[in-house]
């Protein structure tokens, strides 16, 4: 308890994950499997509570994310790969769900583009 962390605002998204105990981010009461998320620019402040586990987070923005059917991904080209891969069954199913091959939905119409 009292153990304290302060997190430099240089990173553009930054967040405390608590694996246990119980900490206070900015003030705040945060427990166990809760992620404080902390706004961008000004520093933060960490403190624990309680004895903790924490795990700390930051860094660029992740960018733009698409998703299809059961993927996601920041980049349509793995989307696609991973369409080509279980249409081909070169994915891994786990290992107590995997009696049922689900197929992949077929792909959606083009949307229609507007016009100039």
């Amino acid at each position: 308890p009292g153990a304290r962390v302060a997190l430099p605002g240089e990173h553009a998204e930054r967040a405390a994950y608590i694996v246990s105990g119980t900490a206070e981010a900015d003030g705040r009461a945060v427990s166990a499997t809760q992620m404080a998320v902390f706004g961008r620019g000004a520093q933060a402040v960490l403190e624990a509570t309680t004895p903790s586990v924490v795990m700390l987070l930051g860094g660029a923005p992740v960018g733009e994310r698409f998703i299809e059917w059961n993927f996601v991904s920041s980049s349509r080209e793995r989307i696609e790969q991973a369409k080509a891969d279980w249409r081909a069954g070169r994915m891994k199913l786990p290992d107590l769900d995997n009696a049922e091959f689900i197929p992949l939905p077929p792909d959606p119409p083009p949307r229609a583009e507007a016009m100039s």
